[in-house]
């Protein structure tokens, strides 16, 4: 009642009145709780179950609602549960509702809105392909296994998702399944395993669904291996009790799938980096503003790179650009991300870049232009940063303290005589030493406390920077004269530098020594490259191969020390 006098108080006026309306009008929208909703896999089969999963970061206004669901999907269980968690003193929550459906048709369908209350998430399309299943089913065995690959015909250095799914309507104990193996192709594993059940001929199955991403490393007819399981199948032993007391018979079975045959083509550039990813995106961020920059004070540049569908080892240096005269650069190291996950690989480089002007006056810093492959559109297109002018005023000096000047009317007499002439005589005592004495043994032991404490932090700071700034330039050094020899094919520049590159990580003095410190791939490469050196009848070296797996080793030893953060969001091109 209080608040309803209030508001018909004069000192309201109609316009305030008005905007008090408009904000507890608008307050229940701004305080909506924002529910998002994500699906397992997309497409999914009109015989399979699949999880939709509504998340949200605080309690929205009520229970779900989820019967509109039910006019296209069949809702075969649902689940709720929410986790909290408290990091760097502020605190976060999640609420997850989980629900296990099946499409009742094929086509491309909408999970509808999902009303929580006055809350509500957004709809999401979704595709559901109708299976042949002459060819789904496999004689309806109790347990098979099926292999596909998307997509079959490919480019070099492409990514082709490989999809294995097992089968199985008994339970099996003990299970174990091969990895897929290809020939000259990077094999990296996506994401978690996904459970969910099926339907062939009537006959209900279980469904463990792994994927992997696929990089074929030269072009040809590549045939993917049969991946073998071998599981115990356990079925009950007989007993004259119904078998309720009896134990299960365990059973080994070995099932495999069909081989996976891929038609790689050459790559259809004939420039210096060649870079097929399925979507790609290329941005710049600046620290302030370029227009109005000065003389003496840095402006950071930041370069980033996302890509869909390719290796972090692929994404090529952006600032490759001539220095600019007047213009110092000093490139920081680059961050270089990865993240798997059902759809494929998305890979990220950043590369921070401090710019500082010595003249004033406008830079010119030329357009970036990195072509690219889409595998999608099977087309070459060009990602580009335009041209950008900096603009850079003079700094302002800043002007020395005023310094007084002595003044003519005093005359040079003993030196003693102005010092002392503003401090007051002291009287003739004979205690009146003691003060100045304390008050100067106190000042020297400061002093000296002082200047300690200065020189021994001189003394060790800068060992420990000049070795390590030391180190990263030979390393940098090191690897550019790597990439030399690799583009122009020289194996003995290459063995140089790569015992150098050695000796500075593992203080190994030989390839082969150093080729057991790294991942498969580059210790394949370095073994290669011993046995060019020291055969008689070995064929013409490339180096390219090499230093793309050196520098795909590179980039994973350094992902494996940092946090597995989630890469920004590829905008729509």
């Amino acid at each position: 009642m209080k608040a309803q006098k209030m508001l018909l108080t004069p000192l309201c006026s109609p316009l305030q009145c008005l905007l008090w309306l408009l904000l507890l009008t608008l307050a229940p929208y701004s305080w909506a709780a924002h529910i998002q909703v994500t699906v397992d896999r997309n497409p999914v089969n009109l015989n399979d179950s699949f999880q939709i999963v509504f998340t949200a970061t605080e309690d929205p206004d009520d229970e779900p609602d989820f019967s509109p669901l039910e006019q296209d999907f069949s809702i075969l269980h649902q689940s709720h549960g929410s986790s909290s968690s408290w990091v760097n003193g502020q605190s976060s929550k999640t609420i997850q509702w989980t629900v296990n459906a099946m499409a009742k048709m094929a086509g491309n369908l909408e999970i509808p809105t999902i009303h929580f209350g006055n809350d509500s998430s957004s709809p999401l399309p979704i595709e559901v392909i109708k299976g042949n299943p002459q060819t789904d089913a496999n004689n309806n065995e109790e347990l098979f296994v099926k292999a596909e690959a998307s997509p079959t015909q490919t480019y070099i250095q492409a990514q082709v998702v490989y999809t294995l799914r097992v089968y199985t309507r008994v339970e099996i104990a003990r299970a174990q399944l091969s990895e897929p193996e290809l020939a000259d192709a990077l094999i990296e594993k996506l994401g978690e395993d996904a459970n969910y059940n099926t339907e062939i001929n009537g006959v209900a199955y279980s469904v463990t669904e792994r994927k992997y991403a696929i990089f074929p490393q030269k072009s040809g007819v590549l045939s993917i291996k049969p991946l073998v399981l071998t599981a115990e199948v356990l079925t009950a032993g007989p007993s004259r009790y119904n078998n309720f007391f009896s134990a299960p018979i365990a059973k080994t079975r070995r099932v495999e799938s069909s081989a996976i045959t891929l038609d790689v083509k050459a790559a259809k550039t004939t420039g210096q980096h060649w870079l097929p990813a399925e979507q790609l995106e290329l941005k710049q961020v600046w620290s302030g503003d370029t227009a109005q920059m000065k003389v003496g004070e840095p402006l950071t540049r930041t370069l980033t790179l996302v890509a869909k569908g390719t290796t972090v080892g692929q994404l090529p240096e952006l600032n490759a650009t001539q220095a600019v005269e007047d213009l110092k650069a000093y490139p920081d190291q680059p961050v270089l991300k990865e993240q798997k996950n059902a759809e494929g690989v998305v890979s990220l480089r950043e590369e921070k870049i401090a710019l500082m002007p010595s003249k004033s006056g406008s830079y010119a810093l030329p357009a970036i232009s990195l072509p690219w492959f889409n595998t999608k559109t099977q087309q070459m297109e060009v990602a580009t940063l335009p041209e950008t002018i900096l603009t850079v005023q003079a700094g302002t000096e800043p002007t020395p303290a005023a310094v007084p000047t002595p003044s003519t009317t005093i005359k040079p007499e003993a030196p003693s005589a102005p010092v002392l002439a503003s401090v007051p005589a002291p009287q003739a005592t004979a205690n009146n030493y003691w003060p100045w004495l304390v008050s100067g043994l106190l000042a020297v032991g400061w002093l000296t406390t002082w200047i300690y404490f200065l020189w021994s932090g001189r003394k060790k700071e800068p060992v420990v920077d000049e070795a390590q700034m030391a180190r990263q330039l030979k390393l940098r050094d090191i690897v550019s004269q790597l990439k030399k020899a690799c583009a122009n094919n020289n194996a003995i520049a290459a063995k140089n530098a790569l015992l150098d590159w050695g000796r500075l990580q593992f203080n190994e003095t030989n390839l082969g020594a150093i080729a057991k410190q790294c991942e498969a791939r580059l210790r394949d490469e370095i073994v290669l490259l011993n046995q060019v050196l020291y055969s008689k009848n070995a064929p013409e070296w490339q180096g390219k191969r090499l230093f793309q797996t050196f520098t795909e080793n590179q980039a994973r030893t350094k992902l494996a020390t940092q946090e597995n953060n989630p890469l920004p969001p590829l905008h729509r091109l």
